[in-house]
């Protein structure tokens, strides 16, 4: 629904000229801060108090701009944290690899030169 609006509205964002949905995907972390940062404090100056709950147009398409970036930004950072820890996982796993091929190597070195060629022959 949230991009679906992007797309009907034709939403926006300035950065560096006129970015679309599409090219927030390829700005990093600091840069959708940026934006957001920017659009957020656009949107606190155009909320009005009011005992109505009606939005302008404005307040709507901001608040909507706002909701897409926060969304781009948390979805990349998820992913990020997602690769490093799946670098750390393998590389764990690796070193437990290492781990048992030097003791697998270590019971090897205690047998007997008869039982290794026997091992030979099955192989």
């Amino acid at each position: 629904m949230l991009f679906e609006k992007a797309a009907r509205w034709k939403i926006r964002f300035n950065y560096k000229g006129l970015c679309t949905v599409e090219d927030l995907w390829d700005l990093g972390l600091e840069e959708l801060d940026s934006i957001f940062k920017s659009l957020n404090s656009q949107l606190q100056e155009h909320k009005e108090e009011s005992l109505l709950d009606k939005k302008t147009q404005s307040e709507e398409v901001l608040e909507l701009t706002v909701n897409i970036v926060k969304h781009v930004f948390e979805t990349k950072h998820r992913e990020i944290k997602e690769r490093k820890n799946e670098i750390v996982r393998a590389g764990r796993k690796q070193r437990l690899l290492s781990v048992i091929a030097n003791k697998q190597d270590a019971k090897l070195q205690d047998m007997s030169i008869e039982d290794l060629n026997k091992l030979v022959d099955e192989t």
